[in-house]
């Protein structure tokens, strides 16, 4: 070997200087615990077993470890998605809505008048810790695509956070305090606020008095071109109902619960009567078969029998008789002997029981297009102030 030079020397010290700089202080203590049952000069080091603590050892070691946990969780904070948002930016005011899966506040980022929706998946309990993460997973996949998206009758996207340790929400005693009682599985999108409120509310303040027929078009219009521009992003909604839908302060429709919607469908509890969806689902999808975006067109078509009736289908019906009906039966809400021929028919379209003879979302829009309401019409002409009788039990004997 050849000897080291007086330069050598100098940088090994500066290397062994620059290694004893950068140790944790437990790292220095474990070494000096080493040094001390060691005996023998350098060369030849041996330790006397007796001395050695190990249960020392294997604190110093989980310390060592919890450190670089840590830092490899700082250092995936820092990766922040585009769509992330900042919390502190954040102002919640007050709760505007509570679902199976979470609750929606309205509030302000950054002085935009938004709405913020809480998801707490597995908050009962039933969700394990895997189950947790693929939701998560999937919601980050969502909201990935949600942001890129822009259309009149899309809900706008604002943000979203895999986390809520900043989320501040006000107490329901005083809008002044406070809390964050939430788990750390917890997160949130933003999206914008429509004053409007959801079709499904609309259409129940109507019930008695209908709507007009250029109201009913301008509302399916309005849900058909929000669908057909999600077609066209190769994106299927899966939930389309009018509890999903939003109106802002101009009754213009727009389309809420993107992806959120279909992560939500994914939690270990089953869809069920509170969340209001059976009555829109597909044959196929009730079926348990295979389906794709067709299967949001059958449930357009139910939305519109909705939309022109201001009234609930199968009313008197269990979700489990309906299910088996729609299934086996054909089942379909009752078609009013009022509804004109043009709008009876794009119904029937779209909710055929074959998804491949359905149309097309742009083709309904189309078809929608081309129904003329200069003449009034619909369930109650502009002109009429009560309703028709179309759904009215018979009189007399």
């Amino acid at each position: 070997m050849e000897a080291m030079t007086s330069g050598d020397q100098g940088a090994e010290g500066a290397a062994k200087s620059e290694k004893s700089d950068v140790l944790s202080e437990g790292e220095k203590a474990l070494l000096a615990k080493v040094t001390d049952v060691g005996c023998g000069s350098n060369k030849e080091m041996y330790f006397r077993a007796d001395k050695i603590d190990l249960k020392s050892w294997d604190v110093q070691l989980e310390k060592h470890l919890s450190k670089v946990w840590s830092k490899d969780r700082e250092l995936n904070n820092l990766r922040k998605e585009e769509w992330e948002i900042d919390l502190a930016k954040l102002d919640i005011r007050q709760a505007i809505a509570t679902g199976t899966y979470g609750t929606v506040y309205r509030g302000l980022y950054d002085g935009q008048d938004v709405a913020v929706k809480v998801l707490d998946w597995g908050e009962d309990g039933m969700a394990t810790a895997a189950e947790t993460a693929a939701l998560r997973a999937s919601f980050r996949q969502e909201v990935a695509v949600w942001q890129k998206l822009d259309h009149l009758n899309v809900t706008k996207f604002i943000g979203a956070s895999m986390g809520t340790s900043n989320l501040k929400i006000p107490s329901q005693s005083d809008t002044s305090d406070y809390r964050n009682s939430l788990p750390s599985r917890a997160c949130c999108v933003v999206v914008e606020y429509l004053p409007g409120g959801t079709l499904k509310k609309f259409l129940i303040r109507n019930t008695r008095k209908k709507l007009a027929m250029k109201v009913v078009i301008q509302l399916a219009l309005d849900l058909s071109r929000g669908l057909s521009y999600l077609h066209s992003k190769k994106i299927v909604h899966r939930d389309v109902k009018t509890e999903n839908m939003l109106l802002d302060a101009h009754r213009t429709l727009k389309i809420a619960d993107f992806g959120v919607a279909r992560v939500e469908a994914q939690n270990p509890r089953d869809m069920t009567g509170e969340t209001g969806t059976l009555g829109y689902m597909a044959p196929e999808v009730l079926d348990g078969k295979p389906y794709n975006r067709k299967c949001d067109v059958y449930s357009f078509g139910i939305c519109l029998w909705e939309i022109y009736c201001c009234d609930m289908p199968y009313p008197d019906l269990s979700f489990a008789e309906v299910s088996s009906a729609v299934v086996r039966q054909n089942l379909r809400p009752d078609m009013p002997r009022c509804c004109p021929n043009s709008l009876a028919s794009i119904m029937r379209k779209c909710w055929d029981a074959n998804p491949e003879k359905r149309p097309d979302m742009d083709e309904v829009v189309r078809l929608l297009e081309a129904v003329d309401t200069s003449k009034g019409g619909g369930m109650i002409p502009e002109d009429q102030a009560h309703g028709c009788f179309c759904f009215a039990p018979t009189r007399g004997p």
